[in-house]
């Protein structure tokens, strides 16, 4: 571990034994460099590669923590790897996250994002070795009404769409062995984490706006954008990580006051159309356009044009605040994605973890007692 990536995030994780669900996927690689920088012995748990390219393989993951490939839809071998490892925390990100794949396989979706997170539920409850669990859902477990408002965590679940419904599902099920299990013994702290609208380099999943974005202007081609009057919270993923970090941590040291489900989010700043995201990162690769195409949307798959979290509970209880601009977001996406394509044969992983201790830096100097020593 690097000077410079000591923290009081470093005093926790450093040393610990840490599963991550998903490991191979955008959120779950850049979480396992984190880790491995602040000192914890990682083990992901993935079931194959989300795309090619992937963060994963291009900071060459699999030379750093052990890597197991595994579906968590398959109880038996699950438990058998948590059995093994005996981790001291668990991060599930495990999931099909795509909303617009999800229509296309949405028994997938649901027994990836429903029985993967019972799975993961059953497995830790039976470990005694795991003192925290972090459970990551979305924001679109919420039932969306189109309030201009953020929606706070008791708010009713919901979803209108195969993706959404499932994380609605996984979030009820987590609240019953919270409630049945978890919260009695008091031994294990666990939490649901819910964000969205994540950016990031890295991200080459299909149908996501930024890595279609990316894509278009390598190629020199027209952006094409379907709902570029739909408005989002932006936010850079090392914004959610280290929310989930600093809960895994906090549940650790007291179940009883933190175990239950938290938001993650920009400020209110940070929440842009479409149109004006992909405007401001062709702004930053200094070339680029794009076409809207929304009249050949398929009327029958729902998206939302608002949709805000409110972060109250967790600017008060952790604390905890989203530190970057939405003009600092763009700049850490473009220039991850810029190097990339400039050294295409680097190993990313030594450019993730400088912006990680570059954005340990800028949240240190904003207040963020997380990132300070």
């Amino acid at each position: 571990m690097s000077e410079d990536m000591k923290s009081i995030l470093s005093d926790f994780y450093h040393g610990k034994k840490v599963l991550i669900t998903g490991d191979t996927g955008f959120k779950g690689s850049w979480l396992s460099i984190w880790l491995h920088e602040l000192g914890a012995e990682v083990m992901g748990y993935s079931n194959g590669l989300p795309s090619d390219p992937c963060n994963f393989t291009l900071s060459c993951l699999e030379t750093r923590i052990q890597h197991i490939t595994g579906d968590v839809r398959n109880f038996d071998y699950l438990k058998e790897i948590i059995d093994r490892f005996q981790p001291d925390v668990v991060f599930h990100l495990a999931a099909q996250a795509i909303v617009r794949q999800s229509y296309e396989i949405p028994k997938e979706t649901l027994d990836t994002n429903v029985m993967g997170t019972v799975n993961v539920l059953e497995a830790v409850r039976q470990c005694p070795s795991v003192q925290s669990m972090v459970i990551v859902t979305s924001d679109k477990c919420y039932e969306n009404r189109e309030h201009v408002w953020g929606y706070r965590e008791n708010d009713p679940m919901g979803g209108d769409d195969p993706y959404s419904s499932s994380k609605g599902a996984a979030e009820l099920i987590f609240r019953s062995y919270l409630k049945s299990f978890f919260s009695r013994n008091g031994t294990i702290g666990a939490v649901t984490a819910r964000a969205g609208n994540v950016i990031g380099g890295g991200d080459w999943a299909r149908d996501r706006i930024v890595s279609d974005t990316v894509k278009a202007l390598a190629a020199g081609k027209p952006i094409e954008i379907r709902s570029p009057k739909a408005i989002r919270p932006w936010q850079h993923v090392l914004e959610p990580l280290s929310g989930y970090l600093v809960l895994g941590a906090r549940i650790a040291r007291d179940p009883k006051r933190y175990s239950g489900s938290w938001n993650f989010g920009p400020a209110d700043s940070s929440a842009m159309s479409v149109g004006d995201l992909v405007t401001a990162i062709i702004d930053a690769w200094g070339s680029g356009e794009w076409k809207d195409v929304s009249e050949s949307n398929d009327p029958n798959i729902h998206e939302a044009g608002w949709l805000r979290l409110s972060c109250d509970k967790a600017h008060a209880l952790l604390p905890w605040n989203a530190v970057l601009s939405f003009e600092e977001n763009i700049y850490m996406t473009v220039k991850w994605y810029k190097f990339y394509y400039d050294y295409p044969t680097s190993n990313m992983y030594q450019f993730c973890a400088h912006q990680i201790r570059e954005y340990m830096r800028i949240a240190a100097q904003r207040g963020q007692e997380w990132a300070q020593y």
